[in-house]
């Protein structure tokens, strides 16, 4: 009689557990920095504020692509009504504010390395300016890819786009489901 595969799975994985608790120093490390960096995040700015007012509908998810230039939606759209305020979801400094292509748009640099962008968004504000979270930064406007009554939100961190719902915490937490029949 022939094992279940995920016998086989389970197996290798009991093999490597040890293997893993023997990391180097510097992998421990690295992991206490990265914990500690996201620990103090939280205890600095908490939740990030929605950057509408009213319900937080998004009308298109965030899809990370596949790698660096393959295709996805980096960001979400939520649903915004046109000349609705946009506020700042937390303190930071307008890096740039214009129109790219067809859409007009403005990019907040914020602490710890993140960067926001908001389109189609109006705005009077212009490079170096302060915001303050909450602060109205500009207006939905109409433009770019996002469907007329929407507002699309981007976030980098370091240069790496993110899903924005992980900084206003309303990312559903995974589920894991067993893989396999019983044993």
């Amino acid at each position: 009689m022939r094992p279940p595969p995920c016998l086989g799975i389970l197996i290798a994985l009991a093999l490597l557990l040890p293997l893993a608790g023997s990391s180097s120093a510097a992998a421990s490390t690295a992991s206490a920095a990265t914990h500690a960096d996201t620990a103090s995040r939280e205890d600095e700015t908490g939740d990030w504020l929605w950057p509408v007012d009213g319900p937080h509908t998004v009308v298109a998810a965030y899809r990370a692509p596949a790698h660096e230039y393959g295709a996805g939606h980096r960001g979400i759209d939520i649903a915004a009504g046109v000349g609705d305020p946009v506020r700042a979801p937390a303190d930071g400094v307008v890096a740039f504010r214009g129109t790219v292509v067809d859409r007009p748009l403005i990019t907040i640099d914020h602490e710890g390395g993140y960067v926001t962008t908001f389109e189609p968004l109006l705005s009077e504000l212009s490079p170096g300016d302060a915001v303050t979270a909450g602060d109205v930064i500009g207006t939905v406007d109409v433009g770019g890819h996002s469907a007329p009554g929407t507002l699309h939100v981007g976030v980098r961190l370091h240069g790496v786009y993110i899903n924005p719902l992980l900084l206003f915490g309303d990312v559903p937490r995974a589920v894991l489901l067993p893989c396999c029949g019983p044993i």
